[in-house]
């Protein structure tokens, strides 16, 4: 507090201000609320427009109550406190994420369900090896509880969320910062000014802290929705191995006319199948996530949106800022560049739905009554995402569901009934023979297309022979010649260049 004796004709400033002040700046704040209350509420900021301290106030929210307002300022020093220097508090992340999970309850999985699960992918393997010439990706079959699926799946949502958090996080926190400068740079004092040099890293811990707050709502609310490790087409866990969540896979039989049995099996061939490939396509995973960082990289946030929307919430409660994440008033813009990465990525992810659902389907025709109705319900699901998909396409800055994998699924039927398993199996074997999003336009004329350009590269090697062939044949005319850099050539004299006697 200051110790300067009160001067009842200075005006003071809002006591909700003068906590927020002591709360974010400490020791500091009390010189900048004497500077503040004697040059008065009427001051005006670096561009000459006023600055009115009590209408910023009632903008804000801040309540009036001294116990509400000790309770807005409390938890806004234990989110300071609590987060990192990064552009994401993972460790709130990971607490919020555990307490979505077990909000209904989180039983441990019994050894029945264990048993379950491991039969159920006992019998998909089986059925998947005479479906795909990729084998089986080993590694262990483990049967997960919500928050065993939020503890080994939350690492690899750091790799995706946090090249666009980054972004975001770095314009949230100079926007936010700006206004607090506005204020403070309002008294025209370098000393003062040199206060707000903070406002800046605090603003990105509160960035940090309420992404943090996103991702572990939606990772949370993610554990009750799928059912292994592989739902969103990325693998979440490095290595082989696979994993159902039996709570997640007996809730989502209980809404289906099919025995929960057949629906066991039928989930256990779709992550059996994914573990294959993924495992087996050594490239893939990283191919998908890199193009994912890529396009979050570049991405350029748009200020003059965010700064309208920060005018509309109040910077001192995380809520708010969640809820403006949510909405999606970031307005994250993309470059021609990232369209076509996008464009890209999102025919990955749709080719490696489609080969997964046109697998499992192969693999369970014969087996599984209910294949056809389950296969539908499948593609349903995954095209229309859920909320916490929505989430996380707002965090990454795009969605990660595939948008045409029923084409997908077409072409890899088309190719599988031409050349048989082993030659859809094979354009896995290098990027560059991926299909295009032109081969998802027109799947019938894939073969056609891919002969067509086999034909070419024959011309090309062919022309490249020939080329190699002449060169060669000139070497040959030029035996017996001096080499002036090697001597004589052969029947030389090599003393005086001339014609050696027989």
């Amino acid at each position: 507090m200051s110790n300067q004796p009160s001067d009842p004709d200075r005006p003071e400033l809002p006591p909700q201000l003068t906590e927020l002040l002591r709360s974010l700046l400490g020791p500091d704040a009390d010189q900048v609320i004497e500077e503040m209350s004697e040059r008065g509420l009427g001051m005006t900021g670096p561009d000459g427009t006023p600055v009115d301290l009590q209408a910023m106030v009632q903008a804000a929210g801040l309540p009036e109550d001294p116990a509400a307002l000790g309770q807005v300022l409390e938890q806004v020093k234990r989110m300071l406190a609590a987060s990192g220097d990064g552009p994401v508090n993972w460790d709130l992340a990971h607490d919020l994420a555990r307490q979505v999970a077990v909000a209904e309850g989180d039983p441990s999985v019994d050894e029945q369900q264990r048993r379950e699960v491991t039969a159920a992918f006992s019998v998909a393997e089986l059925w998947l090896d005479v479906a795909t010439d990729l084998p089986p990706s080993g590694g262990p079959v483990r049967a997960w509880s919500r928050s065993e699926w939020v503890e080994s799946t939350l690492g690899t949502w750091r790799t995706l969320a946090e090249p666009v958090a980054s972004s975001v996080a770095d314009a949230l926190a100079d926007t936010l910062a700006s206004q607090a400068t506005d204020v403070l740079g309002a008294l025209g004092d370098q000393e003062a000014l040199g206060l707000t040099g903070g406002a800046g890293q605090m603003m990105r811990q509160l960035g940090g802290a309420v992404f943090g707050m996103q991702v572990g709502q939606a990772a949370g609310t993610l554990s009750h929705e799928v059912f292994g490790s592989t739902d969103i087409g990325i693998p979440l866990t490095e290595g082989p191995g696979t994993a159902l969540v039996p709570r997640n896979v007996t809730a989502f039989a209980e809404d289906l006319d099919v025995p929960v049995e057949e629906v066991r099996i039928f989930l256990a061939l779709r992550e059996a199948a994914h573990a294959r490939l993924f495992t087996h396509v050594t490239w893939l995973r990283a191919h998908l996530i890199g193009a994912v960082q890529a396009y979050a990289r570049g991405i350029a946030i748009d200020t003059d949106s965010l700064e309208e929307a920060v005018r509309t919430i109040d910077p001192t409660d995380p809520a708010a800022l969640q809820e403006a994440l949510s909405g999606g008033v970031f307005s994250i813009g993309t470059t021609p560049e990232q369209q076509a990465a996008l464009l890209r990525l999102e025919t990955a992810l749709a080719l490696v739905e489609g080969w997964v659902d046109e697998v499992t389907a192969a693999a369970a025709v014969a087996h599984l009554p209910h294949t056809s109705a389950l296969r539908e319900m499948m593609r349903r699901r995954r095209a229309a995402g859920g909320p916490a998909e929505d989430t996380f396409a707002t965090l990454v800055g795009l969605e990660l569901r595939p948008r045409r994998s029923r084409d997908a699924a077409t072409l890899w039927s088309l190719i599988a009934a031409d050349g048989g398993a082993a030659a859809r199996d094979a354009v896995w074997e290098h990027p560059d023979l991926l299909p295009t999003a032109e081969d998802l336009d027109d799947p019938s004329g894939y073969t056609a297309r891919r002969t067509a350009e086999g034909d070419e590269h024959a011309d090309l090697d062919r022309a490249l022979e020939e080329i190699f062939a002449a060169d060669e044949g000139k070497d040959g005319d030029g035996a017996g010649q001096q080499d002036p850099e090697h001597g004589p050539g052969p029947g030389r004299n090599p003393d005086d260049g001339g014609t050696q006697s027989s």
